[in-house]
């Protein structure tokens, strides 16, 4: 694409709704606080603070440590976002080397890393697929009077009655027609 060429009109509503429905059907928020969660957890024990003239040096012994655990971090993160079947592990995995940082890595990169690997694992363990949209079965006759058809605007045709006429509306469930009278229910 050339910079004299216009984009085509609506490509970014395409693209964002395109990446709207893949990012519903994974647990990107999940691997998002994960892969966030392993960046300060992995930058801390490296880093170098400057307070005016002195240079406070953040390194430890368990630097290695630090790296190995960020860098795992990250790794299920991307996994969580390309591999959805995992989830389960992985958010339990990120939830473990987000306990063990604590001790290895500056608390946890100063707690932050910490809790981002938590409520990231987390929420992969707690995420679900969504069911698929179910096919719309076949509408009810569409044909109106003189076989011409019916308005299709379900927001200004007529309402019918969700109950047919004689038929009980009874949403407990203990009317006395069906004999449960309300007698063996837990409450």
């Amino acid at each position: 694409m050339s910079a004299e060429s216009p984009a085509a009109p609506g490509q970014f509503a395409h693209r964002r709704q395109q990446f709207r429905a893949w990012r519903g059907t994974r647990p990107f928020w999940a691997g998002l606080l994960v892969m966030i969660g392993g960046l300060p957890i992995m930058y801390f024990p490296y880093a170098h603070l400057k307070l005016g003239g002195l240079t406070i040096a953040m390194a430890t012994t368990a630097g290695a440590g630090s790296l190995i655990i960020g860098v795992l971090l990250v790794v299920l993160g991307i996994t969580l976002w390309f591999q959805k079947h995992v989830r389960t592990f992985a958010g339990v995995a990120a939830i473990m080397l987000g306990l063990v940082s604590l001790p290895v890595s500056n608390f946890g990169g100063f707690i932050v890393g910490f809790l981002l690997a938590l409520f990231g694992g987390a929420m992969a363990v707690a995420w679900a697929p969504g069911a698929p949209p179910a096919e719309q079965s076949a509408e009810q006759d569409t044909t109106g009077e003189d076989g011409a058809p019916e308005a299709t605007d379900y927001d200004t045709t007529l309402l019918r009655p969700v109950n047919p006429v004689g038929e009980p509306n009874d949403l407990s469930g203990t009317s006395p027609v069906n004999g449960a009278n309300g007698r063996h229910s837990a409450g």
